[in-house]
């Protein structure tokens, strides 16, 4: 029976994160997205200042990392994309990354609030915004500047992403 369950799991689509060499996140999603391997690289902008001029640039939000979904026994069409390193995971196996923290990302993304790459944090008070379109959102609460700020962190690959709050929009946990 515990066979059955374990080849089920080998099927079953999961987010993995992968690493990439320097400055090869965009170029592997590009390889995977052509391949038909759903990917997520989450970005931001910044500006560059230059000697003549500014620019507003992407950069990733997570520096040598992006997501896949897949099964876990199809590692290997990801691993041939140049300019992977490896899955992520613990030496022995690629560890899944939690479907709650990716959606947690996708949604911040997708507020068109303003975030920024984070430091990862495992301690600080736990909070959940209660409304507004980030309503049920857990994270930690940070203070920035006098402002406060949520921290939604991916464990797995210990990085951490924030965005700026009202404190009156969030219940501890």
């Amino acid at each position: 029976m515990e066979t059955q369950t374990n080849s089920a799991a080998q099927w079953q689509p999961s987010w993995f994160a992968v690493y990439t060499r320097s400055r090869h996140e965009h170029a592997v999603k590009t390889q995977l997205d052509s391949k038909g391997i759903e990917g997520f690289l989450p970005a931001y902008n910044k500006v560059s200042q230059w000697k003549d001029r500014r620019r507003t640039i992407e950069m990733p939000l997570f520096p040598g990392y992006l997501f896949v979904k897949i099964p876990p026994i199809n590692r290997l069409e990801v691993l041939k994309a140049f300019g992977v390193v490896r899955l992520v995971g613990d030496g022995c196996a690629p560890l899944p990354v939690p479907e709650v923290q990716i959606q947690n990302i996708h949604r911040l993304l997708e507020t068109g609030f303003k975030y920024d790459p984070h430091p990862y944090l495992q301690i600080g008070r736990r909070v959940r915004i209660t409304n507004g379109p980030l309503s049920g959102l857990e994270g930690i609460l940070a203070r920035k500047k006098n402002l406060s700020r949520l921290v939604v962190s991916v464990d797995l690959i210990e990085r951490a992403v924030s965005v700026e709050i009202d404190s009156w929009n969030v219940e501890r946990i």
